[in-house]
């Protein structure tokens, strides 16, 4: 619901009544009332194209139109990361579960630096070799770079990187200020 927005119907609806019926002030009166309720709908059917681009949408709008592309969105990101995030949602679901994809959501929502650590290794041949032996368990640390570490929501990126990555995979989170090496 867009709430309480001040639109004036652009197509009243007296003007579709037949010309007989124009001239009753009673069923005049009536319409305008409808004009009234049915303003905001037109209003949003003659800027549909505008709702459904994340750069024009309304903030408001925004966090609905992210869960209706598969965007991982938290409505404490700044708006303009929020719209970025729904941009790239396509890009996003091309790449889910590659390091690729992964690093450029994470650099997405946190506007930082991102280093991934993948401990899956993955070997193909044309000829049968023999059993290697145990393969350990795949691993994924996730190392984040951003100006102002105290301000990132851990839990947030941590419901990204799981919406993310596969549910086998373990994976650890460190978020580190960009000064600070390791």
């Amino acid at each position: 619901m867009r709430g309480l927005v001040d639109v004036r119907m652009p197509y009243p609806v007296a003007g579709f009544l037949p010309a007989l019926l124009q001239e009753d002030d009673l069923l005049v009166r009536w319409t305008e009332g409808l004009d009234e309720v049915l303003a905001p709908v037109v209003s949003t059917l003659d800027c549909l194209e505008a709702y459904l681009d994340p750069w024009l949408t309304p903030p408001d709008f925004l966090l609905w139109l992210g869960e209706w592309v598969g965007a991982h969105l938290d409505e404490n990101w700044p708006v303009e990361r929020q719209r970025a995030m729904v941009a790239a949602a396509a890009t996003a679901h091309r790449l889910r579960g590659t390091v690729s994809g992964l690093r450029m959501l994470l650099e997405l929502a946190t506007d930082g630096e991102v280093e991934i650590v993948d401990s899956a290794e993955v070997s193909w041949s044309t000829h049968p070799r023999p059993d290697t032996g145990p393969v350990p368990p795949p691993r994924l640390h996730v190392r984040v770079r951003v100006a102002e570490p105290d301000r990132v929501a851990r839990y947030a990126l941590a419901e990204l990187i799981r919406a993310a990555v596969p549910a086998h995979v373990a994976t650890t989170l460190e978020v580190l200020g960009r000064d600070r090496l390791s």
